[in-house]
Parts: C-alpha cells; sequence; structure tokens
C-alpha cells in the first residue's frame, strides 16, 4: 500500500555522543561464536523499550514478556530506557554485547527513521543495529478531550484560522512518530498548532484525558483505555485506511485532509554483528509468538495489529519507509546537512 509521506519536524535541541553511556558489564559472557548451531538463551534477555512506560511500544513489550516463556526456556524482561526521542535506549542496546541478551523493542521508529536525517547524530539504525522481525505497525490517532468542541481536525484547523490562536496539540515523544505527524500537519495545513512533546505516552494521554491540551495524537493502543471509558472522542487518523482496531474513526483523507502516514514501526533489533544462529533464534521465536492465539487476543484488545516480518521481508521494508522519509524531508529542506549550505 502506497504512503504519502511528508514529514515535518521541528528540530530539538539534542547533545548524544555516539553510543554514550552504554559501558558492559564484565560479568556478562562473550558473544556466542557464529555457526550453523542451534542457539538457546542460557539467561534472561533484557527487551530494552527505548521510550517511557504507558506508551505503545510499553505495551507491546508487556504483551511479548506476557507469551515469552511459552516458546524460550528463559524469562524476558522489559526494560524502560526513555531518553532522546528514543535515541538514548538504542544507543544502549547498540552498545550492548552482541550474545543475544540484550534486544531492542521499536526498532524502525522514529528516531530510527527520521532523526538520523534531521539532526547530525553518530547514530546510524541501519549500521549500529541487526532487525530480527517486524512484529507490528501502530497507526497515529487524533484525540480530543470529552467536552471539546470539536468533532474533527478540520474542525481544529478552521478554529486555528478563524481565531488565529494557535491549538496547542500534545503528543508523546519529541522527533517521535506521532510529533513527525503533527509537524506534519503543520506543515501540510498551515494550521497554528503548538505542539507540546513529552517523555511518552502515558503522560500526554493523562494530559489530554485532563484536558491541559485542545488536541493530542497517540497510537490505538495508548487511547483504547481511555476511549472506551468515554474520557478521550477520537477525531481522526493519520492513515490511508481506517485502522482495523477502530474502523468507526475517519481518516484525515475523510475530513479533507490529504494526509496519511506510515504510522510507528515496532521492530525487534539487536546490536550489530549478533551471531546467524542467534538471530535465527529471534527470528523463528517472534514467528511462534506472532502466530500464538493468546498474543493475538491481547493485540487485539490493546488496538495493535500483528504484522509479522522475517528478518528479510522487514530489513527491505525497513530500508524502504526509511527512503521515504529521507525524500521527504530533503523535498521540505529539512535534511540537516541542506541548512549547512
Amino acid at each position: 500500500m502506497k504512503r504519502f509521506l511528508i514529514f515535518f519536524v521541528l528540530l530539538a535541541s539534542l547533545s548524544l555522543p555516539l553510543f554514550a553511556g552504554g559501558s558492559q558489564d564484565a560479568s556478562k559472557p562473550e558473544a556466542a561464536p557464529a555457526g550453523s548451531g542451534e542457539w538457546s538463551p542460557a539467561r534472561p534477555i533484557d527487551l530494552v523499550v527505548p521510550y517511557a512506560a504507558g506508551g505503545s511500544t510499553d505495551l507491546l513489550g508487556r504483551a511479548i514478556e506476557k507469551i515469552w516463556t511459552k516458546y524460550s526456556p528463559q524469562p524476558m524482561r522489559v526494560i524502560d530506557k526513555p531518553g532522546g526521542g528514543g535515541v538514548t535506549g538504542s544507543v544502549f542496546v547498540a552498545n550492548s554485547a552482541p550474545d543475544g541478551y540484550t534486544l531492542c523493542l521499536g526498532y524502525g521508529s522514529g528516531c530510527d527513521m527520521s532523526m538520523p536525517i534531521l539532526q547530525q547524530l553518530e547514530y546510524d539504525p541501519f549500521k549500529a543495529l541487526d532487525p530480527l522481525c517486524l512484529i507490528s505497525v501502530h497507526t497515529v490517532m487524533i484525540g480530543v478531550p470529552t467536552n471539546s468542541e470539536f468533532n474533527t481536525l478540520a474542525d481544529i484547523i478552521e478554529w486555528t484560522k478563524k481565531t488565529g490562536n494557535p491549538a496547542t496539540v500534545v503528543s508523546s515523544t519529541a522527533n517521535g512518530s506521532v510529533d513527525i505527524v503533527l509537524q506534519a500537519l503543520v506543515k501540510k495545513t498551515g494550521a497554528n498548532l503548538t505542539i507540546i512533546p513529552t517523555d511518552g505516552g502515558g503522560k500526554s494521554i493523562s494530559m489530554l484525558v485532563g484536558a491541559q491540551t485542545m488536541a493530542g495524537g497517540a497510537h490505538p493502543s495508548e487511547v483504547l483505555p481511555q476511549y472506551k471509558a468515554g474520557r478521550i472522542r477520537l477525531i481522526g487518523v493519520a492513515a490511508d485506511d481506517r485502522d482495523t482496531s477502530m474502523p468507526e474513526i475517519p481518516t484525515l483523507k475523510e475530513q479533507g485532509i490529504d494526509f496519511a502516514s506510515y504510522g510507528s514501526i515496532k521492530g525487534l533489533a539487536g546490536p550489530k554483528n549478533m551471531p546467524e544462529n542467534i538471530k535465527k533464534y529471534y527470528e523463528s521465536t517472534f514467528r511462534k509468538i506472532c502466530e500464538d492465539p493468546e498474543f493475538i487476543k491481547v493485540m487485539t484488545e490493546m488496538g495493535q495489529p500483528v504484522m509479522y516480518l522475517d528478518i528479510t521481508d522487514f530489513t527491505n521494508f525497513f530500508k524502504k519507509a526509511s527512503e521515504d522519509y529521507k525524500q521527504s524531508i530533503e523535498e521540505l529542506g529539512l535534511a540537516y546537512y541542506q541548512k549547512k549550505s
């Protein structure tokens, strides 16, 4: 499915050294030797979520953690490491030993797609991490407090034009996929929106429920509980088609706003140079998890589609999406190397 991508991101001030803060524990075993022999973990695995607790990636990690021991002899521990729009946690994994005991969840999100183009970072997601599989893709929903006067995003845009006042809109993470979509809408529509990034989906939803902002962007799993409880009204989804988890919510295109996005890609990755037998173990095990009826049920209930792709297909998908991001950002003249000239 073709995606119409236009991304506009306000560059945040960020200073992160190459793979900073990732010292290795000397007690950890050396990386397993490469080879065709079977590999299986001998101790618990750390699944690093580079975003705050309560967000869609964290919720995905908890769902995986719940099912994991059905298919692996060792437990999996979800560790949230937010910061730098997702870069901090990704860098931590990139700095870890490629021994199969530290993985990154959310590979392909905003920090991997756009930030290396928007800012001069010593971080290349293709060189720092090895893709293992795709698990899900999360759309971006636009919501408002229940007492809001607005019924569509088009209503908000029209209000800003009529009054000349900005509309405040909260996002989950600076330069993350939700933030990118909101900034893209500013560029696309000319709407006067003041974007307020937070440190994760949980915080942004709390602000929206408390009517601290006029609107907000989030992924379905982040808003579903509050939506079902009637504390949030959802007014649009930034996708080509309606999200299957919430088919009653119209797309922005249905509101006359010609905009859609990939959403947030939720892949799995490990440190670069992970042995092939370890990568194959995770590729195979996650395939089983994604086919597990209990996992599919949990994912459906929290509004996250299961969209498994193996290493090869996910790598190709990620590269294509990254190229589209890069092309769109360059067309807008927002790449850091264009700004230098």
